[in-house]
């Protein structure tokens, strides 16, 4: 069809510059005026594919050891494609440049070091670059490492004898005079004086990892750096995972190379055999290894946190059961390897882990968040094992901790007692006699985020609301002055205060039995109530996440507005199960029935809207998700086929068997014990059900929601002779980004669809 066009349209335009050419000079083409593009509308390929709506961003940045003190990268005016590492001075802006990049250029190179990270030593003396680096699943964690010395500006590569992009992690000693670093499974430590190097652990293999960790801790733990120093840097604890026994799945490309090739890596799904974890401490100059004797089976237990007490003659972990409902925080002695359990977490459904927890009481205590009580607080956990101390009492959650101000005794957090859309920096005093204080301004609604400086003296400040891009400012606390503008998307904000908008607003969601829903909509521009407009509901919904927060959402508010503009309500609905700040009960509701209450609450508020929304056509109602909301779009879909028309699932998970132990059994229990609510919570079950516009998308190459889900969904849906549309990305990871042109082509696809299904 399309050769057939083009091929015509080179006829005619041939013909037309002929005869053109036989009307000689006398003749005048008119060319009617091009109409200069409405900049008020949105289109995909200016949100995809532009760059006019990116923001201005700062940083990275680090805070200074002092807390008064930042360093953060800027472009250089000297160096092409360099950047300066640049030293501010919070009290007076007073800048100077710490390291110019002409200092990072290394030996025979004709350009300084691209810097994706860097760090200082304990004595600001050595600066440690991260930059080359590789793709390792989600981030990029393999690369190379450089050392500038900034007093004699002698720069050198770490590991210098390996091959390119192959150390991970590498870390500066608190000294100053070695760099630890993972490579190939094993964890190696380099003299900076003289570079000599000593393997401190050698089993490394295809089975065996030290440093670093196994496919589902780095997924549903976000543990990738596996080797911490000591405080006196004499010792290194780190993990060790025997993923020997853990299941193989391999995945397939079949375009970069002549024949296909097999991906293979190890990978747990629920019930199935796990890596064996253990915890070990061995000299940084090498020897015989100390592991902690945590109990029970390695195999059927976690440990997701490890650090070194503060005075480094002991390390302390967070051991959990299978079942993660209870969490044991212990000390493990590193000459014998005994272990202490001082403080435990524990739960009728799961536990989160304590991943956030903040040192206090001079190294003697930590300060943790837990449901105990049926709300999230931070307690003051003594190391001694004696009660921990309720800091944050009242009915309302603590969302995450934020810094803790030992001198002053302060514990900084973030919280929303009254709105769980919105997030607030709050404090109270560390000795649990204080009463709550509000730092964020009550002048600016929504959402607030805070890196507050180790003086807790001053933070950098991110501000935005749905709609308004952030802001980005240096505070001063606890007063929460401004002193200057870090990031000030003064130019973002304009240009979308620019675009076409119709009315946008958060909205409580009644759906019986006295529960209410938080969303948020958005009307298309010229709202007309006694028309009728097709409802396109956004939905996650499961543990992981939520969808309606009073934030500036980026791209996707920018897609979900572009809808608007075309003619859609568009809305998005947290339902039961999703992590807002509305109490333990809100968030363990779905214990044992992901899938199955999220569903039929998000089917609750849609009848809802059609019955108290003007405007809404029951008749063209659609739904579309990612990832865990593929899942709850199959299930819109599926379980509720009379109500939802049309449905988008990418990149879903069809059978909760297919997805991964760690998350699914947190939430679901094992499958032997819950047989039934893994079958109903999933999809699959369901396909024969169909009766509505299903798009199924999906990644070939996606490591996190396998392919697999996808297949196996077909293959429901073609035994039920039930008709649907697809597309598979070939080799694309979980986020089907990778490719030229490919974000630009999935929304492309989506929209389509949706003008093809939801438009008539």
């Amino acid at each position: 069809m399309k050769r057939t066009e083009y091929g015509r349209l080179g006829i005619v335009g041939s013909f037309l510059v002929v005869a053109l050419g036989c009307l000689g000079a006398r003749a005048q083409v008119q060319q009617a005026p091009t109409a200069a593009p409405d900049a008020s509308k949105l289109t995909i390929e200016r949100i995809f594919k532009s760059r006019e709506f990116a923001p201005e961003r700062f940083g990275p940045a680090r805070w200074m050891k002092d807390g008064r003190s930042y360093a953060t990268l800027e472009p250089s005016k000297s160096v092409k494609d360099g950047d300066d590492i640049v030293l501010y001075r919070a009290t007076d802006g007073r800048r100077s440049i710490l390291v110019p990049a002409e200092r990072l250029v290394p030996p025979g190179a004709d350009k300084p070091l691209s810097i994706e990270d860097y760090a200082w030593s304990e004595d600001g003396r050595l600066l440690l670059v991260f930059t080359n680096s590789k793709r390792v699943w989600r981030r990029n964690t393999r690369g190379d490492y450089w050392i500038l010395d900034v007093a004699t500006a002698g720069l050198r590569k770490l590991g210098k004898d390996f091959e390119p992009s192959s150390l991970m992690f590498a870390k500066l000693s608190p000294d100053g005079r070695k760099a630890a670093y993972a490579r190939a499974n094993n964890i190696f430590v380099e003299t900076l004086a003289d570079g000599a190097i000593v393997q401190i652990t050698r089993d490394g293999s295809d089975t065996i990892i030290n440093g670093t960790s196994d496919w589902v801790y780095e997924e549903e733990f976000n543990l990738r750096d596996g080797f911490r120093w000591s405080p006196d840097g004499r010792f290194i604890a780190f993990w060790r995972f025997d993923t020997s026994g853990v299941p193989i799945f391999s995945m397939i490309n079949n375009t970069d190379e002549l024949y296909p090739r097999v991906i293979s890596f190890r990978h747990p799904k629920p019930g199935e055999p796990n890596a064996a974890v253990r915890i070990g401490v061995v000299s940084a100059a090498g020897g015989e290894i100390v592991w902690m004797k945590a109990v029970g089976d390695p195999q059927s237990s976690y440990i997701p946190v490890m650090e070194w007490a503060p005075d480094g003659g002991a390390v302390v972990l967070q051991h959990l059961n299978r079942l993660q409902n209870e969490n044991r925080v212990m000390t493990g002695d590193i000459k014998t390897g005994e272990v202490r359990t001082f403080f435990t977490d524990q739960d009728d459904a799961w536990v989160d882990i304590g991943d956030d927890f903040r040192w206090a009481g001079k190294g003697k205590g930590f300060v943790w968040l837990s449901e105990r009580d049926g709300w999230r607080h931070a307690y003051l956990a003594p190391l001694d094992g004696k009660d921990p101390l309720l800091l944050t009492p009242g009915d309302y959650d603590v969302i995450g901790l934020d810094g803790i101000d030992e001198k002053g005794g302060w514990v900084y957090f973030s919280a929303s007692p009254q709105n769980a859309t919105q997030r607030y920096l709050f404090r109270t005093r560390l000795d649990g006699k204080g009463r709550l204080e509000r730092i964020s301004p009550a002048t600016e609604p929504g959402s607030h985020g805070y890196d507050i400086s180790p003086s807790a003296e001053w933070a950098f400040h991110t501000y935005s609301r749905f709609g308004l891009p952030p802001r980005t400012e240096l505070v001063l606390l606890p007063g929460h002055k401004a002193a200057r503008v870090l990031a000030a998307n003064a130019g973002l904000a304009a240009k979308v205060d620019g675009l076409e908008r119709g009315k946008a607003e958060f909205v409580r969601v009644g759906i019986g039995d006295d529960v209410e829903l938080d969303g948020w909509r958005i009307l298309p521009p010229g709202f007309d109530p006694s028309k009728k407009y097709p409802l396109l509901i956004h939905v996650y919904g499961e543990p992981a996440g939520q969808t309606v927060l009073d934030r500036w959402g980026g791209l996707g508010y920018l897609w979900h507005l572009m809808l608007s503009q075309k003619g859609y309500i568009v809305a998005s609905f947290d339902n039961r199960g999703t992590p807002a700040p509305r109490g333990r009960a809100w968030r363990k509701s779905i214990y044992r029935q992901v899938g199955i209450l999220a569903s039929a609450d998000q089917a609750a508020a849609v009848r809802t809207v059609i019955k108290d929304w003007p405007g809404v056509d029951p008749e063209r109602i659609g739904v579309w998700g990612w990832s865990g909301g593929g899942t709850m779009t199959l299930n819109a879909l599926l379980r509720y086929p009379d109500l939802y028309r049309t449905g988008i699932a990418v990149a879903f998970v069809s059978n909760q068997r297919y997805y991964d132990s760690i998350y699914q059994e947190r939430y679901m229990g094992l499958p032997k014990d819950n047989e039934a609510g893994y079958r109903d919570g999933s999809p699959i079950t369901f396909a024969k059900n169909l009766n509505g516009n299903l798009l199924l998308i999906h990644g070939t190459g996606d490591d996190n929601v396998h392919y697999q889900n996808c297949e196996a969904l077909i293959n429901e849906l073609v035994r039920f002779n039930r008709t649907f549309s697809m597309m598979a990305y070939p080799n694309r990871s979980h986020g089907i980004t990778e490719g030229e042109n490919t974000t630009l082509h999935l929304y492309g696809l989506m929209l389509r669809f949706l003008q093809e299904n939801l438009e008539k």
